[in-house]
């Protein structure tokens, strides 16, 4: 398989392996890893990202890991345009970037482009946020079709985040949602990408995510939180979303115990893969799915 002239992109859900599979692909091809998790760019949260480890980002070199303050939100946007950029910059040197992560939003806007939505202002967004509340989502949907019509089939009557999104965005900018999403730009080509999803089973996952659970205690995740905690980070800076500060949180306040914390840590995160397992059924329908079994004989041939 000729993989240098190509991009190729590895996604999977959390704790499936695919930074040690891509790190394995990157030493075989003359490939540099580019990280594509929104949670993984912050600096100062190390253990409970599972970042990729030191001496695997000395043997191979990687871009866009922990070089983000989570004092700051992050945003798709800001990173597709780091991310064009390592691209090029790996291809100059005659080497294949290989994008690994599990933000299916950032893949998809690498393969087909970014939607550039004017900015609403805050004060909009919060008035059209405080009638959702009000009046509920089934009225708050029928208003929404009212307003835009074009939605409809587009976003499911109970998304309420999407149907906030898309009633902010007609109200503004008088543009439809599916509008601006029709004026998007395609950076590369398709033939460009080699698309690769590890397909793992479910049973086996929540095995792993388990592991993984008790091995950030080994490491040291409470002692990385209180040092989160110590910073002060905004409550709606995105870095809080990231699996077990909320629930360590709780532990150091002594709200729960050591054990109840660590299942509900692998509880989140086992919610969290589904959804990404469910996203890509539906968004990765053109990606070639691996199976972990099949994985070295992959290598072997590529």
């Amino acid at each position: 398989m000729d993989t240098k002239s190509k991009i190729i992109l590895i996604f999977g859900p959390t704790a499936s392996g695919k930074s040690y599979f891509a790190t394995r692909l990157a030493k075989k091809i003359n490939g540099e890893i580019i990280n594509a998790d929104s949670m993984q760019v912050y600096k100062e949260i190390k253990i409970l990202n599972a970042r990729p480890k030191t001496k695997d980002q000395k043997n191979i070199k990687h871009h866009l890991y922990g070089f983000q303050s989570v004092k700051n939100n992050f945003s798709t946007g800001k990173w597709l345009s780091l991310a064009k950029k390592k691209i090029q910059e790996i291809q100059r040197k005659k080497k294949v970037p290989i994008l690994v992560g599990g933000t299916g939003l950032y893949f998809k806007s690498i393969t087909n482009g970014l939607v550039k939505i004017p900015k609403v202002p805050l004060s909009v967004r919060n008035k059209i946020r405080k009638l959702q509340e009000k009046i509920g989502q089934d009225k708050f949907y029928k208003k929404l079709i009212n307003l835009d019509p074009l939605v409809i089939n587009k976003v499911n009557p109970n998304d309420v985040q999407r149907s906030i999104r898309a009633y902010e965005v007609k109200f503004f900018s008088k543009v439809s949602l599916i509008n601006w999403f029709k004026k998007t730009n395609k950076y590369f080509q398709d033939k460009n990408f080699l698309k690769i999803y590890i397909d793992y089973p479910r049973q086996n996952l929540i095995k792993k995510i388990n592991s993984r659970v008790e091995l950030m205690f080994k490491e040291g995740a409470i002692l990385e939180v209180k040092k989160y905690l110590k910073l002060k980070v905004k409550k709606d800076q995105s870095s809080n979303k990231i699996i077990g500060i909320a629930e360590i949180q709780k532990l150091i306040r002594e709200e729960c115990d050591f054990e109840t914390t660590k299942e509900l840590i692998s509880i989140k995160t086992r919610q969290y893969a589904k959804r990404q397992s469910t996203w890509a059924r539906g968004q990765m329908i053109d990606w070639q799915r691996i199976d972990p079994k099949d994985l070295k004989l992959f290598l072997k041939k590529i």
